[in-house]
């Protein structure tokens, strides 16, 4: 049997898909401390304001979308932060925000309303649910 001679292009997918990989990885790192941000904004909200819990999702994932930006362009997407950050935080939300806001306030109607499941393990459904979405539309349209 002659020995396998592996090709410049599978190394090169090798060597891509471990940096898609490590990049996932930190992606979800930060998105772990954006549930965070975004389960403590939400429990705020909605026991010392009293605000309709569509409301308090829409302000909470909000206030992740704005933690994540952060982090996202100072570690995840650190090579990548040449161009301006008003244009990225601007296509941030307009992608993952939207892809958020909309994603977790359907869910959160469907889970919620329609099946009356707690509104805090709602919440964790929806953000499991959006975040392979937003990586994607993150790492080919934000930061690029």
């Amino acid at each position: 049997m002659m020995p396998r001679v592996v090709s410049e292009i599978e190394v090169g997918d090798a060597s891509s898909s471990a940096s898609v990989s490590r990049r996932f990885f930190k992606f979800s790192a930060v998105g772990a401390g954006g549930v965070i941000v975004q389960a403590a904004m939400l429990a705020a909200l909605l026991r010392l304001t009293g605000v309709h819990y569509l409301a308090a999702t829409a302000l909470a994932v909000e206030a992740a979308i704005l933690h994540n930006f952060a982090w996202h362009r100072q570690w995840t997407w650190a090579e990548r932060r040449a161009s301006g950050v008003l244009l990225k935080l601007l296509k941030f939300n307009a992608t993952n925000g939207a892809v958020s806001l909309i994603g977790n306030s359907i869910l959160m109607l469907l889970l919620v309303g329609a099946l009356s499941l707690n509104p805090q393990v709602a919440n964790l459904i929806t953000i499991v649910v959006c975040s392979l979405v937003n990586f994607t539309l993150a790492d080919r349209f934000v930061f690029v």
